[in-house]
């Protein structure tokens, strides 16, 4: 696998301070083996492998560690046996009741510095995480974007165009893993990886009582990824099916959906009244080989997947995102990071003088100076007025 650079800067910089690395991020979105490359980093540094604990609380073979005394009492003695400071590495956490309270005595009791991962997004906001409230970072791990594709093909001697390497994203997504199987086994394997965060990070974490409605609502959100929710209309769309719910009972599971991580719901922003919008926020997938593999409906739709990998590669960026709203016009994403802002629309094709009007006349209404671009999959350069266009290919691999 790659070196994931960007990550690894982020993590760096909290090497040996007291503070506890959290990463977080879907399931097979890559965070072992992100763990595995920051032991080796550890490892350039001179420190010894004794040194270094890892723990996959996947394996069986761990399973009596997940009684957090014993998780403390091997840890404690681990130490002692060491004798100087001990990295602990801690995968799937979420699986050991009251982790918490290990991972805040070690930091009193040991000298340790320590990682964690998980795969629900509720890790640090229970009653419990209070007893590391300010004590921890949180670095939210996603599947690769396309340039981390390209240079896992590239580190692996595959030759394969720009386009050919984003029409085979656009399918498959970004899951680590699937890119060293064929297209069949990758099938199967987004297929088995799907059911397994519905089985084992929503169903069985939140004892779901209708496994049917549950996956019935999280093929809508897929099958409406960049559309605006609501969940009345979510309601109305099962009732008319023959399938009777609640508005409450939908938003209880899109809780257990947001929780696992498989989707991220995007809130709306007034960028004149700047502030947020309750209402009719957006959904957009994590991964879009996981979407595209529960997808229901015949429908082509590249302008929405397009919308969902543009907001990935935002978040991979480092930026904040919202919807933005001004006046009854829409902006697909209103970007922050620091005091940095931009505004961006995507379209699939500016097709004709009608869409382009629409697009960047909807950001010429913004009457501030922040910078404003339109992505599409056109080659021909449309900027104009100040806003920038580029093609989603360059933009994805020209940072």
């Amino acid at each position: 696998m790659i070196i994931r650079q960007a990550y690894l800067d982020k993590i760096i910089p909290f090497i040996d301070k007291q503070l506890i690395k959290v990463l977080t991020g879907v399931r097979r979105s890559g965070k072992t083996v992100l763990l595995s490359q920051i032991q080796d980093l550890l490892s350039e540094r001179g420190i010894n492998k004794e040194q270094i604990v890892y723990i996959s609380f996947e394996s069986v073979k761990n399973e009596h560690l997940q009684d957090y005394h014993a998780l403390y009492d091997f840890l404690v003695s681990a130490a002692k046996s060491v004798g100087g400071r001990l990295y602990i590495f801690l995968d799937e956490i979420q699986t050991v009741a009251s982790w918490e309270k290990v991972v805040a005595s070690l930091l009193v009791d040991i000298d340790c510095d320590i990682y964690i991962t998980g795969s629900n997004s509720k890790l640090l906001s229970g009653e419990l995480a209070t007893l590391i409230a300010g004590r921890y970072v949180q670095i939210h791990v996603y599947p690769f974007v396309l340039s981390e594709a390209k240079q896992l093909l590239i580190q692996n001697g595959k030759s394969v165009s720009d386009e050919q390497l984003f029409q085979d994203y656009l399918r498959y997504g970004g899951l680590p893993m699937r890119f060293t199987l064929d297209p069949q086994s990758t099938e199967i394997y987004l297929s088995d990886t799907y059911d397994a965060i519905v089985m084992k990070d929503i169903l069985s974490r939140n004892k779901v009582a209708d496994e049917n409605l549950l996956s019935v609502i999280l093929d809508f959100l897929m099958d409406n990824i960049a559309n605006p929710f609501s969940a009345r209309a979510v309601v109305a769309a099962l009732q008319a099916n023959g399938i009777k719910t609640t508005v409450n009972t939908v938003l209880m599971y899109i809780e257990y959906i947001k929780k696992a991580m498989i989707m991220n719901a995007v809130q709306r922003y007034d960028i004149k009244g700047k502030r947020l919008l309750s209402s009719a926020e957006k959904y957009y997938s994590v991964d879009l080989g996981l979407r595209n593999i529960r997808k229901t409906s015949n429908s082509v739709d590249n302008s929405k997947l397009y919308e969902n990998i543009v907001y990935l590669e935002l978040l991979y960026r480092g930026y904040d995102v919202k919807v933005g709203k001004t006046d009854e016009y829409e902006i697909d994403f209103v970007a922050y990071k620091g005091k940095e802002v931009v505004y961006i629309q995507v379209a699939y094709l500016l097709s004709s003088e009608e869409v382009v009007a629409r697009e960047f006349g909807n950001l010429e209404r913004i009457k501030d100076h922040y910078p404003k671009v339109v992505i599409s999959g056109d080659l021909p350069d449309f900027s104009q007025n100040g806003i920038r266009h580029y093609n989603i290919i360059d933009f994805l691999l020209n940072r």
